[in-house]
């Protein structure tokens, strides 16, 4: 059997509860097609980049699968028929990773420091330069030429 990485978005207005229901309808899925679900991540309720199907946010969920192919292409075919999810993507790998994705470490890193982005600003503000580029005195402006073209 092969291993792979499963990520799929549910639409915005479904509860937590509904989202771990699909993921238990698609458990039984590949399942039922002689495969196996490992581990299970709900990332919870992100923003989007862009708009899918009217949506600006979703509830991102992994899945660690060990199926076969057909099974695969079964739990597939019903999250494209699905008007719950939004997109879906899998990718096969040759080992799961042991431990938490990257995003729930980020997620759990961005929670222990108390901040929302990846950038400390420290004491700046936004328009602030502080000391990185500071041009000084540029001198005075050459004068602008005259000639065919040229505004006057």
């Amino acid at each position: 059997m092969a291993l792979y990485e499963h990520v799929f978005l549910a639409r915005q207005d479904l509860s937590q509860q509904q989202v771990d229901a699909l993921v238990e309808q698609y458990k039984g899925v590949i399942s039922s097609g002689g495969g196996s679900v490992g581990r299970v991540e709900n990332w919870g309720l992100k923003s989007l980049t862009y708009r899918v199907k009217k949506n600006r946010k979703a509830y991102y969920t992994l899945m660690d699968l060990d199926c076969p192919p057909a099974a695969l292409k079964e739990m597939e075919r019903q999250m494209g028929l699905s008007e719950d999810v939004l997109r879906f993507m899998t990718l096969k790998v040759e080992k799961h990773e042991e431990g938490q994705s990257a995003m729930l470490q980020k997620r759990e890193e961005r929670s222990e420091r108390g901040g929302f982005g990846d950038r400390d600003r420290g004491s700046r503000g936004f328009g602030d330069r502080g000391d990185r580029g500071d041009r000084g005195d540029r001198g005075p402006r050459r004068p602008r030429e005259t000639g065919e073209g040229a505004a006057e």
